[in-house]
């Protein structure tokens, strides 16, 4: 099984950014751990700042991967572009974000990647990349 976690926008800068609200664990040390965890499923990461490239690798294993998680981070809700290519390739997509959402400022209420993805795990922390994986296998 291949899954990929793509993250979006400043994600690159867990463990150092807000610890308040995203914690202090890097995201390099949450995959590895997550990758000794599941050691049955092939596990890839990408992470980029920029809108175009997210779009790029989305269509890129849209059609040859098993499962997609999804972390667009303020691009969630901005991105017509970024839900458009969700719901234009055939693998599924699990969104995900580290906070709740719905407890933060009201423009992260709304999503452009939630009517096409095949769930939404939101305010479990880096779990909820956890969760997303185990709603594959």
């Amino acid at each position: 099984m291949k899954i990929i976690i793509i993250n979006g926008p400043n994600l690159n800068l867990l463990g150092k950014r807000e610890p308040e609200i995203y914690g202090s664990l890097t995201f390099d040390a949450f995959l590895k751990g997550l990758q000794r965890k599941y050691t049955g499923v092939e596990i890839t990461y990408y992470q980029s700042n920029i809108e175009g490239e997210l779009i790029d690798k989305l269509q890129e294993v849209g059609f040859s991967y098993d499962g997609i998680i999804l972390n667009a981070a303020a691009y969630t809700h901005t991105s017509v572009g970024i839900g458009d290519a969700v719901k234009a390739i055939t693998t599924p997509v699990i969104e995900v974000h580290i906070s709740n959402t719905f407890t933060r400022e009201s423009f992260r209420h709304q999503s452009f990647i939630s009517a096409g993805a095949k769930g939404i795990i939101i305010g479990f922390g880096l779990k909820s990349y956890e969760l997303a994986l185990q709603s594959f296998l």
